[in-house]
């Protein structure tokens, strides 16, 4: 898969499957943001990858 930059969103990215994803997308050059309620995992896996990922706590089930 080829990335090239592009910018991801990964929603529920602090664990499971959107951890892989994330880690994918962040390995194939994307600026990744992790979407999720875990502050402490989603916040770790963006410390980790480094450059070109943050982490946003947010709640996406819930409407406003």
């Amino acid at each position: 898969m080829e990335v090239d930059g592009t910018n991801a969103l990964v929603v529920g990215g602090a664990s499971g499957l959107g951890e892989a994803t994330a880690r994918m997308l962040h390995a194939d050059g994307a600026a990744v943001v992790i979407a999720d309620l875990n502050a402490d995992k989603g916040e770790a896996l963006a410390a980790e990858l480094g450059d070109g990922v943050s982490f946003v706590e947010a709640n996406v089930l819930e409407a406003e």
